[in-house]
């Protein structure tokens, strides 16, 4: 038995801080015999958990040099208590190795390129060479090496099911290569069963004096134990390693040595002082142990039985079971209480990743429904007020604050704005119930934390589940509200993929001041109104640039609707126009009027110019050009003077031509008039955009009016009688068809069908186009399709004017049943 004192232990727990260091890469590989021995405090040997006097017992797994084993003992290598000591690892060796079930499969895809003699490579010199060349290139990329390595299994593979192959070097003949079920545990045999004629009496007669052929066993299959498979894994060369894309000697990847988990992460609950219920892992530990010493003891006697091989599948069983508890092909022992698995405790709901890790389960949270509110910014989240009351901040008393949190001691913990609670230098702390609040308000010194009430202006995490992607949780500042909902601006929906018809979200509030700057400085649209990097990722998609924060819906359309050409307001309507984007304190400067006479009037257009520049003080000057998707380009005239009014063009921020969409206001574009703003300016002047367009769009509409009734869905007699006309005149081209087919004209069935189906499409584009230029231009539909806000709505605008169109499955048409 191996001994502490022949390897080379770490000696301290940790090291001291020697200064930031850089990360150049990171290596995942398994550890080997010599690492995993070295990375371990004790030699665990023993199967019983405690002496006589109820202390455990040393070289057990219950061992002190590993960690505590409860509350109220200490570390024998760290001296450190439950709460300090992390804990260390112990190591267990096994008689004989044993497969690691997690690496089963890559197990068998090595075994299938190798010679089952001499442990060379199976393939032919030149893919060898090829294969080498290509995974040494600097500029092969990890997938594309993934991407050989199993190109180099799959062509050994194929090669082994049709015939045996030969090897080069020592000329063994090698077969397949498969799992099978051992006895109680899992095993991988060798098929040379592909052997042919006169090879297979060869073989038998070379092998006749054996005691294999005496004992009846089938020379052409047999199992490959782990002790071949260890063998044949040393015997690989690093060149070998090298083209299966293996960054490790294969070796690790069979058992010899396994680690011990230390105690922090399997502890023992104690019953009454004289008994302890231990953790699963301990238990499959245990039988891992008691297995292999019955092993071992078979081993020192001088002849094997076949009762040898199986107590060797035994512990396959358990080591299998104690990485993987629910493994296929592995037997469960009968009245046994069912153990997890190292890999039950990180997968699953209640696992690791899951339950701890990704998991919200966290104080200082809230959660309720969700609902809109277009007043808002962007960068705002509206609490209800009930909640504010529950979730505190700890602020620390100071000269700058300290008049302002005596009077939130003052107010207590059911008026708001107030305070819950007040800890002081020295530890202590009091709860800010009954009528001393004004005594301890008055005593309130420097240094004292108050746990006060949210307020506007906090900053908070706000986070809709699932969490697909890093704008899932973003911060956001608190806007303290009545009523019980969490409001905030539409346009952030893209991100959190929210909508309105129940979802639910959850808000977290930063405990710190360092936790509060992380979150605005990473997390947060706009640092204190100054661009930065971290700004613009949050407003556009990490993916590849685009807007992902931008105007929707009711806001494209009240935008498309304002800036129609034939859209004019007086001085009255279009100061009170002006008044919608913005608040009571904003100074506008009214633009020239378009026309003079008989009376003063402005065009939508130009609402957009004071939306973009308000004041002379705002040096914001945009100039772009975007086609919206009712643009439709002339034979006898520029693009500019579309008449659909589709081309949007901005001159140093006045609105020329166009009237606005999702192209120009909506995400998923980096030519769009947020994207130039963020990109020309800063993060700033594309929130400030936003807001003022949500304010104008929602109290705009509000007034306007803009809803669908059964008018803007029933086809008009005219559009009638022109779908008639086109459907009769392509199902005479589909008659055709289907006569030539009869005929023998046309080569196959699936000749017919496409044709019949570009016919059919011919139906759908033709009625289409009909029903999108026959609507009057006031159709609510057609409103939203043409300025994107319900896209594609053209599609239900034709299924609901003139016809539904044929229906594919799976690229084939639908027949009548």
């Amino acid at each position: 038995m191996e001994t502490k004192t022949e390897i080379e232990f770490t000696k301290e727990p940790y090291i001291e801080d020697v200064g930031p260091l850089k990360i150049q890469s990171i290596n995942f590989s398994m550890l080997s015999d010599i690492e995993v021995m070295k990375a371990a405090e004790v030699q665990v040997w023993k199967n019983m958990y405690y002496e006589s006097n109820f202390k455990p017992i040393e070289g057990g797994l219950l061992d002190p040099r590993m960690g505590p084993p409860n509350k109220r003992s200490t570390c024998a290598t760290c001296h450190g208590n439950f709460q300090n000591c992390p804990g260390h690892y112990g190591y267990l060796k096994l008689d004989l190795p044993v497969y690691n079930v997690g690496f089963f499969n890559f197990i068998l895809d090595i075994l299938k390129c190798i010679c089952k003699s001499c442990s060379s490579m199976l393939i032919e010199e030149k893919m060898y060479e090829d294969h080498l060349k290509k995974m040494r290139n600097p500029r092969t990329e990890p997938l594309r090496k993934t991407e050989l390595a199993k190109a180099v299994v799959k062509k050994c593979s194929l090669m082994a099911g049709q015939r045996v192959i030969t090897c080069k070097k020592c000329g063994y003949l090698n077969g397949m290569v498969k799992k099978v079920a051992a006895q109680l545990g899992i095993g991988i045999s060798h098929d040379r069963s592909k052997i042919h004629g006169g090879e297979i009496d060869e073989f038998k007669s070379a092998i006749s004096h054996t005691k294999e052929s005496a004992g009846g066993i089938n020379p052409l299959t047999y199992v490959l134990d782990p002790n071949v498979v260890l063998r044949l894994f040393k015997g690989m060369s690093d060149k070998d390693c090298e083209l299966l894309y293996i960054a490790h000697r294969p070796e690790n990847l069979i058992i010899t040595c396994m680690l011990v988990p230390p105690l922090s992460i399997r502890p023992s609950v104690m019953i009454g002082g004289t008994q302890s219920n231990e953790n699963d892992i301990t238990e499959r530990l245990k039988k891992i142990i008691q297995d292999n010493a019955s092993l071992h003891k078979i081993l020192s006697q001088p002849t094997t039985s076949p009762k040898n091989m199986q107590v060797w599948d035994t512990v396959q069983s358990e080591v299998a079971q104690y990485i993987n508890s629910e493994v296929r092909g592995v037997q469960i022992m009968p009245n046994t209480k069912p153990l997890a698995g190292l890999l039950q405790r990180l997968k699953g709901k209640g696992g690791r990743f899951r339950a701890n890790l990704s998991g919200k389960r966290v104080e200082f949270t809230g959660r309720t429904v969700i609902s809109p509110d277009p007043n808002l910014k962007i960068t705002e989240v509206g609490i209800p007020i009930l909640m504010a009351r529950i979730l505190t901040f700890p602020e620390c008393v100071s000269r700058h604050n300290i008049d302002k949190l005596r009077q939130r001691v003052r107010n207590g913990p059911n008026k708001y704005p107030g305070a819950r609670n007040v800890r002081y230098p020295d530890g202590s702390s009091r709860t800010l119930v009954g009528d001393y609040r004004k005594r301890i308000a008055d005593e309130l010194t420097y240094g004292c934390i108050v746990d006060r009430h949210l307020e506007d202006g906090d900053a908070i995490l706000f986070n809709r589940q699932p969490s697909l992607h890093r704008m899932s949780i973003m911060c956001h500042r608190a806007r303290i509200m009545p009523w019980r909902t969490l409001r905030f601006n539409e346009s952030v929906c893209n991100p959190y993929n929210a909508d309105f018809d129940g979802d639910e979200m959850n808000m977290h509030v930063p405990q710190t001041e360092e936790a509060r700057t992380e979150a605005i400085t990473l997390m947060g649209y706009f640092l204190f109104y100054l661009a930065s990097y971290q700004v613009q990722n949050n407003l556009c998609t990490p993916k590849n640039g685009e807007m992902l924060v931008a105007s929707t819906q009711d806001f494209l359309t009240s935008a498309y609707l304002i800036t129609r050409k034939d859209t004019f307001y007086d001085r009255a309507a279009f100061s009170l126009i002006c008044s919608y984007m913005g608040d009571a304190m904003d100074s506008i400067d009214l633009p020239t009027p378009t026309i003079f006479k008989p009376i003063e009037l402005w065009t939508g257009k130009q609402v957009f110019n004071v939306l973009l520049r308000p004041n002379a003080s705002v040096r914001v000057y945009v100039t772009l050009n975007v086609k919206e998707k009712n643009f439709r380009k002339g034979e006898h005239y520029d693009e500019t003077m579309c008449i659909n009014d589709g081309w949007v063009y901005f001159r140093n921020s006045e609105l020329i031509s166009g009237q606005l969409g999702k192209a120009t206001l909506g995400n998923g574009s980096k030519d769009g008039l947020y994207s130039i703003l963020l990109r020309d300016y800063n993060s700033h002047a594309a929130a400030v955009c936003m807001n003022r367009l949500a304010k104008l769009s929602a109290r705009w509409i509000g007034i306007h009016g803009f809803s669908i009734g059964i008018d803007d869905v029933q086809p008009g007699k005219k559009l009638k009688e022109d779908r008639e006309v086109i459907v009769k005149r392509r199902y005479k081209d589909c008659d055709e068809l289907l006569k030539n087919y009869e005929k023998g004209d046309l080569d196959a069935a699936k000749t017919l069908e496409a044709n019949l189906t570009g016919f059919l499409n011919k139906i759908r584009e033709e009625t289409g186009k009909l029903c999108m230029d026959g609507l009057h231009w006031r159709n609510s539909p057609l409103i939203m399709s043409q300025c994107g806000s319900k896209d594609p709505l053209s599609i239900s605008v034709r299924w609901l004017h003139v016809l539904v169109s044929r229906q594919l499955m799976v690229a084939v048409l639908l027949m009548d049943l």
